[in-house]
C-alpha cells in the first residue's frame, strides 16, 4: 500500500521576488544529480511528476531512477508511470467518457461499493466544440442559425454534459459557441504551473483528442490518449507509458517574406514523418526559436499526430511569458510561473550559455528553406510545394488509385459538366474547389495567418475579384478573440464580401462537419464522377473525412484557402496563370493579392490586444442563453432513458463480478475483415454523417428518427447501439474479403453471404463464433478514438493481427480487452499466404502471471498454417487490464477493494 514520499527532503520553499512565498515545490537541483542537467526539458516534466507522486505503490523510487537515467534507459523501452496534472475532453469523446463514469457509478452500486468514489481526482475541462455544423454559410446570420440547429440536434447530449458538470467534482464544462478545445486550452485553460494546496508543479495534460499536443507550444506537456485511458487518469490511475526517446529538432534562420506558419508546419510534418518519430517526444531548440511567435509554435505542436510524435514540445522561454501576458494571465501568475520554472531548471533563457542537452537523434531546419506549400490530396504528410501544385494535380489524375492517384482516363480529364445553380448557368471540372474553409485550431489560433487571410481578401476585393457563388466558403474561428481582432482591424468586411462569413466557433469542416453542398453541386459531382476539391486550413484530409463528395482535400494556410477560393480550382499554376479578372478586365495574379510579412506583422501589432482575451474568457464561464436554459436533474446517479437515441446505458459491466475473468485466447475464430495498410480510426469508427442505407440508419428509423435528424456518428457516441452499428461503416473502407469492392461490407465465411459488417458480426456472435481482424501497417492511425476499440469489442472481435499499430489505438484495444498482435518483421498476411478465409487459433496461458509483455505467440490456422506474432501488451499494467477484462473493470475492482 501507499507510503510517505521518499523524496520529502527535497521539498523547498519558493520565495516571491518582493518577499513572502509562492508555496513549496520538489526541487530537481536539490537532488544534486549531474545527469538531470543533460535531460531534455520534456523529460524533466516526467521526472518532477514521478518524484511528487512517489508513494512506493503507484509510483516507485526505481521509476524516478529510470527517468533520471533516461540517456541509458530510454533505448531499452523501459516502462514508467505518469500522473498528468489534468484531463481535457471535447464533447464527441467527452459524452462517452461521462457515460462510462455514470455507468461505473451504477456498477459500484451493484457490487456494493461507494458510487461517489467515481469522481475525477484531477481537474477535468470539457469544451463543447465538435457539434456545430456548417448548415448555413455565406450569410450574416450564419452563427446564430447554425447554433440554433446545433442545440436542436444536440439538446439531449448537452443536457447530459450539463448534468455531468454538476454530478461530478472537479469538472468544468465550457458551453457550445465558445471556441475549439485546443485554442481555449492555449488561450485560457493552460496553467503552465499549478499551485494546488500550497504545492507548485508543472502543468501537464492528457486529452481525448489527438491534437491536445497543441498545448506543447506553451511549454505544457500534453498529448492525446484514448477516452478509456483518460477516464482511468481522472480516477487517479497512473498512466503506464514507455519512457520515450526524444528527437531534438534544431531551428535556425527566419522565414522568408510571405511564408506562413502553415507552410512551416507542413514542412516539419513531412521531415519528421520521414525521420520516424512514432512513440517519441520531439523537442524544439536553437536560435530560430526566437523568430517563432508562440502561435507559430502552437501550430507546429498541434500537428504532432500528423508527424506521428507523442509530443512536439517547446520549452518555456521569454516568448511564452509574453504570450501569457497577451492572453490576459495576471502579472502575479506570470511571475509565479517564471520563478518556479527558473528555480527548477525548466526555463530556457537564450541570453545565457546553453548546456548541451542529450537527444536520441537530431534534425535541423533552416527556416529560410521553407517555401509556400499545401498537403494532399489524401494525407497530411504528402506535402506539395505551391509552385508544383498544377503538375502534381495532373499526375494525381493520371496515377492509379492510391494516396496520390485518382486514375481518371486521359480522355475524360478535361471534361466540363454544365449545371444550373440558383438558375445561373455553372460549370464543374476535375479539381474545381467546392469547399473552401478557414477552420481548425491548428490555424485559427494564429493571428498572423488569420489576418494574412483577411489582407488577401481586402486586396482581392479592391481589385474586383469574386468567389463563385457555388463554392461553400466558411470561417470558423477557434475562439471569440479572432472575431474581436478581425473587427478591430477593419478587415472582416472583406472576408464577408468573399463569402467567408463566420459560421460558428468550433471544429466544423476540419472534422467533417462541413454540412451539405448545394443539391445541384452534389448532383453534378456524383452523376459525372467529378474529382472535386476542398481546400481547408485543417490538420487532416483523409479520404471521406472532410466531405463524402470531395475526393481531393488539401490542407493549406488560411490566406491560401482564400486564394484557392478566388481561383476556383486547384488546377492552376499561381506563378504563370492569373487567379481571375479584375473589375477592368485585367488579369490579376497571385502576387497581386499576397501580403508581405511586414504588412501582416503591422496589422497583428495594432489589432491583437490583451483586453480582447480577458473579455472573451470572462464571458465564457457565464455560458449563453441557450445553454443556460437547459434544465437538468441534480441526482448523482444518472436516470437512463430507454427511449433515448443519444444516451444509452452501455453493457460493459452488466455481468461483472468481483473476480477477474482471467486472460482469454482465441479458438477457431473467423476473420471478420481483412485490411491493407493505413486503416485509420475514421475507417473503423467514422465521426461523420450516417449513411441512409446503413445499419445505424435502420436502427434510428425503427425508432422514429427522421433522416434529417440523424446527426453524425460523432454526436451519437453516447449510444453504444448506434456506435456498434457504425463500426467499420465508412463508405470508403476497402476489405480484401469483398475483392476490391469499396464500402462497409464483408463476407460471412461459413455461408459465403455478403453482408454489412455489423450484420455479419451479429451472425457470428449468435452462432457463438469468435472473430479476428487482419490488418497491414499503421492500423488505427488518425484521431484518438476510443470507439474504434469499443465498437470492435461490441462486435465480438477478440484479436487484431497487424503489421504495426498507431500508439493510442493499440492502447485503446488493450483497454477494451482485445488482443493486439504484430506479425514478425518482413511478414504480413500476403507473405504468409493468408486469405482471411481460414479459421484462427491463438493460444494464451490461462494465468496472466505466465504471460510476458512483448512475448512471441503462435497463431495456427485450420488449413495447417502456423506463424509467430509479437504479443503487443507492452507493459505489466496492460497485462493486468487484460486479466480484468479491461481497464475500467480493473479500476472498479481496485476502488472497491480499497487499493486506490
Amino acid at each position: 500500500m501507499a507510503s510517505s514520499n521518499p523524496f520529502a527532503s527535497i521539498l523547498k520553499t519558493l520565495e516571491k521576488p518582493g518577499g513572502g512565498e509562492f508555496g513549496k515545490y520538489y526541487s530537481l537541483p536539490a537532488l544534486g544529480d549531474p545527469r538531470i542537467d543533460r535531460l531534455p526539458y520534456s523529460i524533466r516534466i516526467l521526472l518532477e511528476s514521478a518524484i511528487r507522486n512517489c508513494d512506493e505503490f503507484q509510483v516507485k523510487a526505481k521509476d524516478v531512477e529510470k527517468i533520471i537515467d533516461w540517456e541509458n534507459s530510454s533505448p531499452k523501452q523501459v516502462e514508467i508511470p505518469f500522473k498528468p496534472a489534468r484531463v481535457l475532453l471535447q464533447d464527441f469523446t467527452g459524452v462517452p467518457a461521462v457515460v462510462d463514469l455514470a455507468c461505473m457509478r451504477d456498477a459500484m452500486n451493484m457490487l456494493g461499493g461507494d458510487s461517489n468514489k467515481i469522481n475525477p481526482l484531477v481537474p477535468v475541462d470539457l469544451v463543447i466544440d465538435h457539434s456545430v455544423q456548417v448548415d448555413v454559410a455565406r450569410s450574416e446570420n450564419a452563427v446564430q442559425a447554425n447554433m440554433e440547429l446545433e442545440f436542436q440536434r444536440n439538446k439531449e447530449r448537452f443536457g447530459f454534459l450539463k448534468w455531468g458538470s454538476n454530478a461530478f467534482d472537479n469538472m468544468l464544462v465550457v458551453p457550445p459557441g465558445s471556441g475549439i478545445v485546443h485554442q481555449v486550452n492555449l488561450e485560457y485553460l493552460g496553467r503552465v504551473v499549478f499551485n494546488r494546496e500550497g504545492i507548485l508543479y508543472p502543468d501537464s495534460v492528457v486529452g481525448t483528442d489527438s491534437h491536445t499536443t497543441m498545448i506543447d507550444g506553451l511549454g505544457v506537456a500534453g498529448w492525446g490518449v484514448g477516452g478509456i485511458e483518460a477516464e482511468a487518469a481522472m480516477l487517479g490511475q497512473p498512466m503506464s507509458m514507455v519512457l520515450p526517446g526524444v528527437v531534438g529538432f534544431k531551428l535556425s534562420g527566419k522565414l522568408k517574406d510571405g511564408v506562413t506558419a502553415t507552410d512551416l508546419v507542413l514542412t516539419v510534418t513531412q521531415m519528421l514523418r520521414k525521420h520516424g518519430v512514432v512513440g517519441k517526444f520531439v523537442e524544439f531548440y536553437g536560435q530560430g526559436m526566437s523568430e517563432l511567435s508562440l502561435a507559430d509554435r502552437a501550430t507546429i505542436a498541434n500537428m504532432s499526430p500528423e508527424y506521428g510524435a507523442t509530443m512536439g514540445f517547446f520549452p518555456v522561454d521569454h516568448v511564452t511569458l509574453q504570450y501569457l501576458k497577451l492572453t490576459g494571465r495576471s502579472e502575479e501568475t506570470v511571475s509565479m510561473i517564471e520563478s518556479y520554472l527558473r528555480a527548477n531548471n525548466m526555463f530556457v533563457d537564450y541570453s545565457q550559455p546553453q548546456v548541451e542537452k542529450v537527444y536520441s537523434s537530431c534534425l535541423e531546419l533552416n527556416l529560410e528553406d521553407v517555401e509556400p506549400c499545401m498537403s494532399g490530396p489524401k494525407r497530411p504528410h504528402d506535402r506539395v510545394p505551391l509552385k508544383e501544385m498544377k503538375a502534381d494535380w495532373h499526375s494525381c489524375l493520371d496515377n492509379k488509385v492510391g494516396f496520390k492517384g485518382f486514375a481518371i482516363p486521359k480522355e475524360s480529364q478535361s471534361k466540363v459538366v454544365e449545371f444550373s445553380f440558383h438558375e445561373t448557368p455553372a460549370q464543374l471540372r476535375h479539381g474545381d474547389v467546392v469547399i473552401a474553409a478557414i477552420t481548425s485550431c491548428t490555424n485559427t489560433s494564429n493571428p498572423s495567418v488569420m489576418l494574412g487571410a483577411a489582407l488577401v481578401a481586402k486586396k482581392a476585393c479592391e481589385l474586383g475579384l469574386e468567389v463563385k457563388p457555388w463554392i461553400k466558403t466558411s470561417l470558423a474561428p477557434g475562439s471569440g478573440v479572432v472575431t474581436k481582432y478581425l473587427e478591430k482591424s477593419g478587415l472582416q468586411k472583406y472576408l464577408n464580401q468573399l463569402g467567408f462569413n463566420i459560421v460558428g466557433y468550433g471544429c466544423t469542416t476540419c472534422i467533417g462537419n462541413s454540412g451539405d453542398l448545394h443539391e445541384s453541386v452534389g448532383s453534378a459531382i456524383s452523376e459525372n464522377d467529378i474529382v472535386a476539391a476542398a481546400v481547408l486550413s485543417g490538420n487532416r484530409n483523409f479520404e471521406g473525412r472532410v466531405h463524402p463528395l470531395t475526393r481531393a482535400n488539401y490542407l493549406a494556410s488560411p490566406p491560401l484557402v482564400v486564394a484557392y477560393a478566388l481561383a476556383g480550382t486547384v488546377d492552376i499554376d499561381f506563378e504563370t496563370e492569373p487567379i481571375g479578372l479584375g473589375k477592368d478586365g485585367e488579369q490579376i495574379f497571385f502576387r497581386d493579392i499576397w501580403p508581405s510579412t511586414e504588412e501582416v506583422a503591422n496589422v497583428v501589432q495594432s489589432s491583437v490586444l490583451p483586453e480582447m482575451f480577458k473579455a472573451t474568457y470572462e464571458a465564457i464561464t457565464q455560458g449563453n442563453p441557450m445553454w443556460n436554459r437547459l434544465s437538468v436533474p441534480l441526482s448523482t446517479l444518472y436516470t437512463w432513458d430507454p427511449n433515448s437515441t443519444y444516451i444509452h446505458d452501455p453493457p460493459y459491466f452488466k455481468s461483472m463480478t468481483m473476480s477477474p475473468p482471467g486472460p482469454h485466447g482465441v479458438r477457431d475464430a473467423y476473420c471478420l475483415l481483412n485490411f491493407g495498410d493505413s486503416i485509420t480510426t475514421d475507417h473503423i469508427s467514422p465521426a461523420g454523417s450516417i449513411h441512409k442505407d446503413s445499419p445505424a440508419a435502420k436502427y434510428l428509423m425503427e425508432r422514429g428518427v427522421d433522416r434529417r435528424d440523424f446527426n453524425s456518428y460523432g454526436s451519437r457516441r453516447g449510444n453504444d447501439e448506434i456506435m456498434a452499428r457504425g463500426t467499420f461503416a465508412n463508405i470508403r473502407i476497402v476489405n480484401k474479403l469483398v475483392k476490391g469492392e469499396v464500402g462497409p461490407k464483408t463476407i460471412h465465411i461459413p455461408s459465403g453471404e455478403k453482408l454489412t459488417v455489423f450484420d455479419a458480426a451479429m451472425r457470428y456472435k449468435s452462432e457463438g463464433q469468435d472473430t479476428i481482424i487482419l490488418a497491414g501497417a499503421e492500423y488505427g492511425s488518425g484521431s484518438s478514438r476510443d470507439w474504434a476499440a469499443k465498437g470492435p469489442m461490441l462486435l465480438g472481435v477478440k484479436a487484431v493481427i497487424a503489421k504495426s499499430f498507431e500508439r493510442i489505438h493499440r492502447s485503446n484495444l488493450v483497454g477494451m480487452g482485445i488482443i493486439p498482435l504484430c506479425y514478425k518483421p518482413g511478414q504480413d498476411a500476403d507473405t504468409l499466404g493468408l486469405t482471411g478465409h481460414e479459421r484462427y487459433t491463438i493460444d494464451l496461458p490461462s494465468s496472466v502471471s505466465e504471460i510476458k509483455p512483448g512475448q512471441d505467440i503462435t497463431v495456427v490456422t485450420d488449413n495447417g498454417k502456423s506463424f509467430t506474432c509479437i504479443l503487443r501488451f507492452d507493459t505489466e499494467v496492460e497485462l493486468a487490464y487484460f486479466d480484468h477484462g479491461g481497464i475500467l473493470q480493473y479500476v472498479i475492482r481496485n476502488l472497491i477493494a480499497g487499493k486506490q
